[in-house]
């Protein structure tokens, strides 16, 4: 049974106006609106600090980021929604704290790129201290560049091998009681102070009745790479996928070859990595080096007689003498520690990149 037409059309109800704060469709602020905000925090944060006498750029910083946050906020609460001024407010205190965090460094980098890049160059790479004045102008670094390459590398060819094996046991091998052990007393060893590590050594030293040499300061820096080593590759061989494990098994391949052949070559990458990284770790080390090597003027290429200076005890030693010229000498070396560093970073990235697995066709 069809109704006859009345011939009035019905209107749909309108809908109501959304709620002020909580719409979808509110307007949009500009996409350099969080930089706007910034230079107004800014300047509010250096007017008030001025205005309040404080002289500290620090806490113009902070009453800036503070402001910052709360401009955000109030911003796009008023122009979009609350919704979208939490998710500002979440992304604009990322972007604090990551810049809390790197001006700090930035400060570092750049005093000691100002402070060392004067007396910095061929000669002060290529000479030793041997006759030199703390007061004089001249000497170099040579020495001590030697003793770090001598003591990191004795280190390395020590610690990449057994934090290998022992993370291959740990990942692959290890289950019950030992596992969780070696598992506990690695992550022991990770945390212990550098100090801890040379008086280890300088107990052993004494007890064996053996000379302060390089040798003793690289074996207190393999105690110190050992647990980073073994981490860093634990963590990469549980990335690699058990089906190809399970592949090469079915095919009735043994496991220790597996492993050799397919877990290892998938994971050196970050591998190689992690070893860089450990090695940048240890570089900078100076208590080991000042119980066990004991510093010296004089370049002493054998590792395993004699004392030997590094980097670090070199920065440590020629601080301590005070002068004008060793402030240099010090600022000059620690460059170029923090140009070894980033060397090895540079690298361990690069192997990364290369070592990591291709995809696509």
């Amino acid at each position: 049974m069809s109704h006859a037409s009345t011939g009035v059309q019905e209107h749909p109800a309108p809908t109501p106006p959304p709620a002020p704060g909580n719409s979808l469709s509110s307007g949009t602020l500009p996409r350099l609106a969080p930089l706007g905000f910034a230079a107004v925090s800014i300047a509010l944060g250096v007017g008030i600090g001025a205005a309040a006498g404080w002289h500290s750029r620090v806490q113009w910083g902070l009453i800036a980021a503070l402001l910052f946050l709360v401009i955000s906020y109030v911003a796009t609460s008023v122009v979009e929604n609350r919704r979208q001024a939490k998710d500002r407010l979440a992304t604009s205190l990322v972007w604090v704290c990551f810049l809390i965090a790197v001006v700090p460094l930035a400060s570092l980098l750049w005093t000691t790129v100002s402070r060392g890049s004067g007396r910095l160059d061929i000669y002060f790479l290529t000479h030793s201290m041997a006759g030199v004045l703390g007061s004089e102008a001249s000497g170099g670094v040579y020495h001590a560049l030697i003793g770090t390459l001598e003591q990191v590398g004795i280190a390395t060819v020590i610690s990449a091998p057994l934090g290998l094996l022992t993370a291959v046991y740990l990942v692959e091998y290890g289950k019950g009681p030992l596992a969780r052990a070696v598992t506990f007393f690695v992550d022991v060893m990770t945390g212990i102070p550098s100090i801890v590590a040379g008086l280890f050594i300088l107990s052993i030293m004494l007890i064996a009745g053996l000379e302060p040499s390089g040798l003793m300061g690289a074996l207190a820096l393999t105690i110190l790479m050992i647990p980073v080593v073994v981490r860093s590759t634990e963590e990469m061989l549980k990335l690699v996928p058990n089906e190809l494990r399970e592949a090469s098994l079915a095919l009735g391949i043994p496991k220790w070859r597996t492993i050799l052949k397919v877990v290892l070559p998938t994971a050196i990458g970050g591998i190689a990595t992690g070893v860089m990284l450990a090695i940048a770790r240890i570089a900078g080390e100076t208590a080991p080096i000042i119980l066990l090597v004991f510093g010296s003027q004089l370049i002493n290429p054998n590792p395993f007689e004699g004392a030997q200076s590094s980097l670090p005890f070199y920065i440590y030693e020629q601080y301590k003498i005070g002068e004008s010229a060793s402030y240099d000498r010090a600022w000059a070396a620690a460059l170029v520690l923090i140009a070894f560093v980033m060397i090895l970073n540079l690298v361990a990235r690069g192997i990364a990149r290369w070592k990591a697995p291709k995809t696509g066709r």
